[in-house]
């Protein structure tokens, strides 16, 4: 039986044309319908017209590259996004996820373990129906509806990518813990997955910036340890 990250429509965007073509059979083979851009243009064009489940997006492509791809992208879309990139430079990570990206690898990689990130992205964006109830999760102005998968401050909605509406909503469910980022990480991605500290920080900053962009702040940083959600706004 197929499972609930099965069957999706995927966007893959490089302007290697063999690489396209290794990663479009290998995730075709793995379940999903697989569509092919050519550059960060094509890409959005492709995603205003089709929406796609999940973005596969290379940083490095002439013309606009994937990170001004993302940026566009983030404007109107919170699609998944899974970062490729020739250079293994932190920088590159950073910006990535910065920008809104939800993982990153770098080449060379396995198309084993892209299809695994890509199965795991695809697990937070559409979870089982009957793996848990609905939460309704409120903290002060703030509120996190899993069942809509959607997050406001009073009645403002605030738009978080997948990965950022998982850790939120690991914070919220237990306000004023202290959780470790091994701890974050397991909770949000599931256990085993392997995230680099750097990363999970960017994450929590761009929740951040988007929770003070409608008056709050309420993510406070545990020093030598983690984060945990404070009073509330």
């Amino acid at each position: 039986m197929l499972g609930a990250a099965s069957m999706a429509r995927l966007l893959v965007v490089d302007d290697d044309p063999h690489l396209r073509e290794v990663l479009r059979y290998a995730l075709a083979r793995d379940g999903h319908e697989v569509r092919e851009a050519r550059d960060g243009a094509e890409a959005l064009r492709m995603v205003a017209q089709e929406a796609p489940d999940l973005v596969v997006l290379d940083i490095v492509m002439p013309g606009m590259d994937g990170l001004e791809a993302c940026r566009e992208l983030r404007k109107t879309s919170a699609v998944p996004i899974v970062f490729l990139s020739s250079r293994d430079e932190e920088l590159d990570r950073v910006l990535g996820l910065e920008m809104g990206g939800d993982d990153y690898l770098a080449k060379p990689f396995s198309t084993r373990e892209l299809c695994a990130r890509v199965k795991a992205v695809l697990r937070r964006a559409r979870p089982a129906p009957t793996a848990e109830p609905r939460e309704c999760l409120t903290h002060g102005r703030l509120r996190l509806d899993t069942g809509e998968h959607r997050v406001t401050v009073g009645q403002a909605e605030v738009v978080l990518t997948v990965t950022e509406f998982s850790l939120l909503r690991v914070l919220m469910s237990r306000p004023g813990r202290a959780f470790t980022r091994d701890e974050l990480t397991d909770r949000a991605y599931g256990d085993g997955y392997h995230l680099a500290d750097r990363t999970l920080d960017s994450h929590v900053r761009r929740i951040r910036a988007k929770l003070r962009e409608q008056g709050l702040d309420p993510i406070e940083t545990v020093h030598g340890l983690g984060y945990r959600l404070g009073a509330a706004g």
